[in-house]
């Protein structure tokens, strides 16, 4: 099930729109599945400030090691700590509680350029 409100994007993030310059981002159902059980989760600091397509922090699973991207480019206002005692969250709720971090963005209207549901379908259907 692929979220419709949500965009995506080709390295497996979502990204749902919080406030008029604000997002929620995490990673797909698809990636969670892909990483396996997830046992610790690196966020980046409040006020960190990256660009689009820079290393935001890590997910580690029982398989590997993956970094998280920054979709958008903004800045760090919001991560959820809840991940540093249930990293677990990001598989049993990837698209709630399972949430990463909150950006304020540089470029709020950057988030139309994103993957939409059908899109990420169709690239997840032919990976």
């Amino acid at each position: 099930m692929i979220p419709e409100e949500l965009k995506y994007t080709e390295e497996h993030e979502w990204v749902l729109r919080t406030g008029e310059d604000t997002v929620r981002i995490g990673i797909t159902d698809y990636a969670q599945t892909q990483l396996g059980e997830v046992v610790f989760v690196q966020l980046p600091e409040l006020g960190e400030q990256p660009a689009a397509g820079q290393t935001l922090g890590e997910v580690e699973s029982t398989k590997s090691v993956s970094e998280i991207f920054a979709p958008l480019a903004g800045e760090v206002v919001a991560r959820n700590d809840s991940l540093d005692q249930e990293p677990d969250l990001i598989n049993s709720d990837p698209y709630g509680e399972g949430w990463i971090v909150e950006l304020r963005l540089t470029d709020p209207a950057a988030v139309d350029d994103l993957l939409d549901a059908a899109a990420y379908q169709e690239l997840v259907t032919t990976a």
